[in-house]
């Protein structure tokens, strides 16, 4: 552990409590082996002022919802010591009945719901407290021998708590353990299988402790001898299976989900442990973890619809074996996975989720090597995994969780991504829960949209090279393929028929045309095994009604569409849907050059300004209406419609 204290940072807060408070947070919340994702807490004690003029002890605990990483003084809920304390003298009392009852106890009822271990922060008599999930500390108590080797590391400048059901019970186990303690011959606690705590009325020496302290675990494997994983390099990834995979896993879970490979070097060498699918059923690095990561991973073999049901049953069988009777079973999809020379997978139904899932299996899969070489990894028993993966206060979340938006975990690819139309389907599949792969041979579109929701390719659309290599990517990355933009084009300068040159006909062709022909041919496999598959081809007015000086990009256009009528009646028996949308006159696009724009007002006798808005409702087609109507044709409203051509023109009298 480093320690991270800043004094010169630490001043500028000067008396301020709750400040400091936030300040050394933070400072754990960032260092991952402390504290992974909303895990930990921490609070400070603080006399005010009431508005009756009465001075109250006030407990400022991390909120609900809150990441230790990342907190501000808002996200600290101020209950009143007086009533926790009151019910840590209770000998019974739920749960449930204990977040509301902290709750009633709130000075600020626009806070945060207190963190459940508010009690217990109350009970222990300094200013500020500090509890973190440190990977050493659990990964030595998760092995045989883990308490004997926490009391040996730390001797009786700790006191050693064995694991205990948190909430509640934790609290009054602790409130019943230290009635007769002198606080003061100790420095923190140590859960087994939990975590650890560390407290002082100083906010910089309750931090240095847990920083100490948690060195101490660290020392203590380093001195065992205990070795890291190795790096080992991935095989061949078969994507098609990874997305069957996925595909299957969407239908256990009644909804889409996300896979995504991690091929790390370090993964891969734990997936080829000797052992591995025995010693990954043991159970997880904490308790708290399970609800993000179930009990167990998946462990993929060859056939995965076997594997699957496997693990179904098997977690039927957990579940039957631990229901006291009044429960209702979660539905049994993996969060995670092991692929053995491949490393692992994470699922999720977001890719926050999904990360975040990676990133605690990454410590997880490092814990569990680190205590084989201890004596074995050895878990909670299931039981106590199982009262936590079912606790009231984790099932009341699940409930309130809120509703999927209509593309929630759905993967798009959408050509010509960085500009105009494609940019605009991009931006609103995401609105829609979607993820995208956005590829374009703008180099900016790597880092345009900054967010993990799209994974943006510098791509050459007529490189079979390239196509193949971002299918790959977004096969590993989201899982697989149920969504197809195909949008890439160019419009080239105007040019009759007697003057067409070879190379602007080919490049037309090859663009326009041949390359779309090639992307929806390389990704039908994956898209037979997509989540509710569909294509949207983005046409043009000039397939219907073409204009002179135009023959290369209608007849490219026309191809296209005539490819969409065979696809319709080829896919659709396959269950993949695939539209057409002819737009015309839109202008924010790339292909239309302010030097196109003026020729081809020019060519009608109109002004640019008129020739924007020359259809019959007199309105200007933007890039956004386009996208709008693509990602309908993409989604359940026409769930019951293929080989259908939609204009989108503000009316074209021509075409009518």
């Amino acid at each position: 552990m480093i320690n991270r204290w800043n004094q010169s940072e630490a001043d500028k807060l000067g008396d301020d409590l709750l400040a400091l408070r936030v300040y050394t947070s933070q400072l754990q919340g960032k260092e991952e082996d402390l504290v992974l994702h909303g895990g930990g807490n921490t609070s400070v004690k603080i006399t005010e002022t009431n508005v009756f003029g009465d001075e109250e002890e006030i407990l400022y605990v991390k909120g609900s919802g809150w990441d230790l990483a990342t907190i501000k003084k808002q996200g600290f809920a101020p209950v009143k010591m007086e009533r926790l304390l009151a019910m840590a003298k209770l000998q019974e009392l739920s749960d449930m009945d204990m977040v509301k009852y902290q709750r009633t106890a709130m000075t600020d009822p626009g806070a945060p719901n207190p963190s459940v271990e508010a009690i217990l922060h109350a009970i222990i008599p300094y200013r500020f407290v500090d509890h973190t999930h440190a990977d050493a500390v659990v990964t030595i108590s998760n092995t045989p021998d883990g308490e004997s080797h926490i009391r040996q590391i730390y001797g009786k400048h700790m006191l050693i708590v064995p694991y205990v059901m948190p909430g509640f019970i934790l609290a009054k186990e602790i409130y019943e353990m230290t009635k007769d303690l002198d606080w003061s011959t100790i420095e923190g606690m140590v859960l087994l299988n939990h975590g650890i705590f560390t407290f002082h009325e100083d906010p910089k020496i309750s931090y240095d402790n847990m920083i100490r302290n948690v060195t101490l675990a660290e020392d203590f494997i380093q001195a065992k001898g205990v070795k890291t994983l190795p790096v080992e390099k991935a095989g061949a990834v078969n994507t098609l299976k990874l997305a069957a995979l996925r595909q299957g896993l969407s239908q256990m879970n009644q909804t889409p989900v996300l896979a995504r490979l991690n091929p790390s070097g370090q993964s891969v060498a734990f997936s080829n442990l000797m052992g591995c699918r025995q010693i990954t059923d043991r159970g997880p690095l904490t308790p708290d973890h399970i609800i993000r990561t179930k009990r167990t991973p998946l462990f993929l073999q060859d056939d995965i619809e076997v594997e699957i049901n496997a693990y179904a049953s098997a977690y039927e069988k957990y579940f039957n074996a631990h229901n006291p009777g009044d429960l209702t079973q979660l539905i049994p999809t993996p969060q995670w996975a092991i692929w053995p020379g491949l490393g692992s997978i994470s699922f999720g139904t977001s890719v926050s989720n999904m990360m975040i899932i990676e990133d605690i299996t990454n410590h997880t899969m490092k814990a569990i090597h680190q205590s084989e070489q201890l004596g074995g990894w050895k878990a909670l028993p299931q039981k106590d995994l199982f009262e936590m993966e079912y606790w009231s206060l984790e099932q009341a979340k699940l409930k309130k969780a809120g509703k999927a938006k209509d593309m929630q975990s759905k993967v798009a690819i959408v050509t010509g991504g960085a500009s105009g139309i494609g940019k605009a389907c991009v931006e609103m599949l995401i609105q829609e829960g979607a993820v995208v792969t956005a590829l374009d041979i703008n180099p900016s579109i790597k880092n345009q949209f900054g967010t993990a929701s799209v994974l943006g390719i510098q791509c050459d659309v007529t490189s079979d090279t390239q196509l193949n290599d971002a299918i790959h990517q977004t096969v590993t990355h989201f899982g697989g393929i149920d969504m197809l933009v195909l949008n890439a084009g160019i419009f080239p300068k105007s040019m009759t028929i007697k003057d067409m040159d070879t190379n602007t006909w080919a490049k037309c062709l090859d663009i326009n045309l041949t390359s779309q022909q090639r992307l929806m041919q390389l990704t039908i496999p994956y898209l037979e095994l997509g989540i509710d598959p569909a294509i949207v081809i983005v046409g043009s007015k000039n397939v219907p009604a073409p204009g002179p000086g135009a023959s290369a990009y209608s007849v490219a256009k026309a191809g296209l569409t005539q490819l969409a009528r065979v696809a319709a009646m080829e896919l659709g028996p396959k269950g993949i849907r695939i539209n057409t949308v002819h737009p015309n006159a839109v202008y924010d696009t790339a292909i239309w050059t302010e030097e196109v724009l003026q020729a081809r007002a020019k060519h009608y006798g109109l002004t640019v300004e008129e020739y924007k808005t020359n259809n019959v409702l007199k309105k200007e087609v933007t890039s956004v209406d386009v996208a709008k109507l693509v990602v309908t044709m993409l989604g359940s409203v026409f769930g019951r419609t293929t080989g259908a051509q939609v204009p989108i023109d503000g009316g074209n009298e021509r075409i009518i």
